[in-house]
């Protein structure tokens, strides 16, 4: 006897989809982020601070694929190919970018492990530390650390990047970061894509770079500043400027009026002594 293969699915799985589904109808942003390598005590912590702003919701890659498909929206669907491993699925009435850069800004400090990729220069800065002489001097050595006793107690002498940017971080330099309390990562939910129920749009790229964006609206602002005064536009941030550049060209006036009259008077007296 031959017929379809059926799936069974438990009545705890249709709970957990239902409550899915009625998430994604409910509420303005469905967002999907990375929980890879937080450790449980800072999920835990990032979870709390984000009661009130967002449901948090870790079902499996399955669940999560079934909810989307019984949504009834069709552009919720394609969230489906950014789901991976340790991913967690949010739910907001918050704006979706709004959402991410609160994710972000919940991300905590986390310390280097061996054979990671340095995600910038690690400099060992100069300074007291909380070293005493013992194998510890050998192993500042090792990595190129210049140091003196001071007190009893270890000094950096000057500093010292022992893991350049895009490199790995090797046993040595990742411990000896650990003794000296420096943490040159940072762990939390990183914001993958999202979709506006309302709007009916989905982003599938989300980054969030405060400092990269104030500074491209800094570098954006002193532009259109610029051209503003150049044209004469008259604003609160213009103002001063425009005053400024009016003065000078007064002075600029005087200065040529000075100058022709002085010319004129030159000419008529070389006119009357002919």
């Amino acid at each position: 006897m031959t017929g379809k293969k059926t799936t069974h699915v438990s009545e705890k799985k249709k709970t957990v989809v239902s409550e899915l589904v009625d998430l994604i109808k409910t509420k303005k942003t469905v967002l999907i982020a990375s929980i890879k390598s937080i450790p449980s005590s800072q999920y835990q912590e990032i979870s709390k601070k984000l009661r009130g702003k967002a449901v948090v919701k870790v079902p499996k890659k399955s669940i999560i694929f079934r909810a989307l498909d019984n949504s009834g929206v069709e552009e919720v669907k394609k969230l489906k190919s950014q789901i991976k491993d340790s991913t967690a699925i949010l739910f907001s009435d918050m704006d979706s970018f709004e959402l991410a850069a609160e994710l972000v800004s919940k991300k905590s400090p986390a310390k280097a492990k061996s054979g990671q990729i340095a995600p910038a220069d690690i400099e060992i800065p100069e300074g007291p530390t909380d070293l005493v002489p013992g194998p510890a001097i050998s192993e500042l050595g090792s990595l190129g650390i210049k140091i003196q006793i001071e007190k009893g107690k270890i000094m950096i002498k000057e500093p010292k990047v022992i893991v350049k940017h895009g490199e790995k971080i090797s046993q040595a330099a990742a411990e000896m970061m650990n003794k000296l309390g420096i943490k040159p990562f940072s762990v939390g939910f990183i914001p993958i894509a999202a979709f506006d129920t309302r709007e009916r749009k989905i982003y599938l790229e989300i980054k969030i770079d405060k400092e990269e964006t104030l500074k491209e609206l800094r570098e954006a602002f002193g532009k259109a500043l610029g051209f503003a005064v150049e044209i004469g536009y008259i604003s609160e941030d213009t103002i001063k400027f425009l005053i400024a550049k009016a003065a000078m060209q007064e002075k600029a006036l005087e200065k040529f009026a000075e100058t022709g009259t002085s010319n004129k008077e030159k000419d008529e007296g070389n006119s009357e002594e002919k």
